[in-house]
């Protein structure tokens, strides 16, 4: 089956093109990743970064090359990644539900374009602030700069602008015209391409004895648990049942249906979880970049590693607010409830005038649950570490972010491969004949 399925994915054209620009474009970003800044000596810089995994520091920097897929440790140009143009977005996505003149202006013909046109330009200033961080940082690795450093500062913050507009306009053009979240591919990507190295890794740990081999396999089936709980978690609902009565309008009868309002146990998907990770990626990182000038802030480094306690605090708080954000902006009740009204609809058991109060009820108690499922995935590599001494780059893979966002992005691609596969025709992907969602 799974033969005629592959079969079916290619003899459709537009599908075909769809996952070949794709994989192309996504091909051209890891061959990105190791092309370093003009000016970096590539052996100071390797030695650097082994020195550093030798001496078990878990730093940040372990973790933004993780999600850059080793683009930070090469520092290549496309070191920043796409991490500015998600800051940004968020930011911007505050400011027109905070600012009633931003959201009147989003919500006007062509608002959007220019919401978005701006959040481009301030992608650009977000860069520079980044690029000057990284020449910072650079300063701190010894002989990893061959130019003077003025001409190396506008250059490197040059380049690294050019990179991460680049990787925006990427993103943008999967989207378009490939298959899938063309800037989640591009993170999906970075995590992927670091699996390798973290099972050589756990490989090397288990060998030396400096990791029980009894604690990887408890471990390995405590991640294979883990994913079977994101998936239903993903794909679970909570459906409203919602009746609608007979019109005449004309000759015709319309109306008189039922159907339900599905309400997914975590709307938001995975975006809270990348929200949190790049809203404080940015402040991290300029004043890890920046503790090499200012030494005073070397004492609070240790606080802004991603296993310390007040770092897992603040996302841990930041998962939840942005699930209940992100779910308020793309449902809000208050919309819902007015269309059903105008089309004639009603919810069994619920007055009218109390459909958006019920609907407001619902949803709070499902994102609740939903969003500290996910704080707690976001948990998951920590504990690992902390109680079975994993490998940090192991770690990392067997929760948290990267395995929310792993997926997340592969059941949301998954999902419009079989959209075409349907609209076309064409056999399912899975056997009951749809990627199906769990009734909750």
């Amino acid at each position: 089956m799974a033969g005629n399925v592959l079969f079916d994915i290619f003899k459709i054209k537009e599908l075909r093109d769809r996952i070949f620009f794709t994989l192309g474009a996504l091909v051209v970003f890891r061959l990105g990743a190791f092309i370093p800044i003009p000016g970096i000596n590539l052996s100071a810089l390797t030695l650097y970064f082994a020195r550093q995994s030798q001496g078990g520091l878990d730093s940040l920097t372990s973790t933004l090359d993780f999600f850059s897929g080793g683009a930070f440790s090469n520092f290549s140009i496309f070191m920043l990644g796409v991490m500015p143009y998600i800051t940004m977005s968020i930011i911007m996505q505050l400011l027109v539900v905070i600012i009633p003149q931003l959201k009147k202006i989003s919500e006007e013909e062509g608002g959007r374009k220019k919401v978005q046109r701006w959040t481009r330009y301030a992608t650009v200033l977000v860069s520079i602030v980044q690029g000057f961080v990284i020449t910072q940082y650079s300063n701190s690795i010894p002989d990893a700069v061959k130019l003077p450093q003025i001409q190396f500062a506008i250059l490197a913050i040059f380049t690294l602008t050019v990179g991460t507009l680049f990787l925006m306009w990427l993103g943008e053009q999967i989207s378009q015209r490939g298959i899938g979240n063309g800037v989640s591919l591009i993170i999906f990507v970075g995590i992927v391409s670091r699996m390798p190295a973290a099972i050589v890794s756990l490989i090397q740990n288990i060998q030396r004895g400096d990791l029980n081999p009894v604690f990887a396999l408890i471990v390995g089936i405590l991640f294979v648990v883990v994913v079977g709980l994101v998936v239903v978690e993903q794909q679970g609902q909570r459906k409203i049942p919602v009746n609608y009565a007979k019109r005449v309008v004309g000759r015709r009868l319309y109306g008189g249906q039922n159907t339900y309002i599905p309400f997914k146990i975590n709307p938001s998907g995975v975006i809270p979880v990348i929200f949190a990770s790049s809203l404080l990626a940015f402040p991290v990182q300029f004043l890890y970049g920046m503790a090499s000038t200012w030494t005073w802030l070397v004492p609070v480094l240790p606080w802004l590693a991603w296993n310390h306690p007040f770092h897992l605090t603040v996302q841990t708080l930041l998962i939840v607010f942005f699930a209940y954000f992100y779910t308020q902006v793309s449902l809000n009740p208050e919309m819902i409830a007015k269309q059903i009204r105008e089309n004639g609809g009603s919810i069994p058991g619920i007055r009218s005038e109390k459909i958006e109060e019920y609907l407001t009820r619902i949803l709070n108690r499902i994102i609740l649950p939903g969003s500290l499922f996910l704080a707690f995935i976001a948990l998951t590599p920590s504990l690992v570490q902390i109680f079975f001494r994993f490998p940090s780059e192991v770690a990392q893979l067997m929760g948290g972010t990267s395995l929310l966002i792993l997926v997340g992005v592969d059941l949301d691609t998954m999902s419009q491969i079989e959209g075409h596969l349907r609209t076309h025709g064409h056999e399912s992907i899975v056997k009951s004949g749809r990627i199906r969602s769990r009734n909750l």
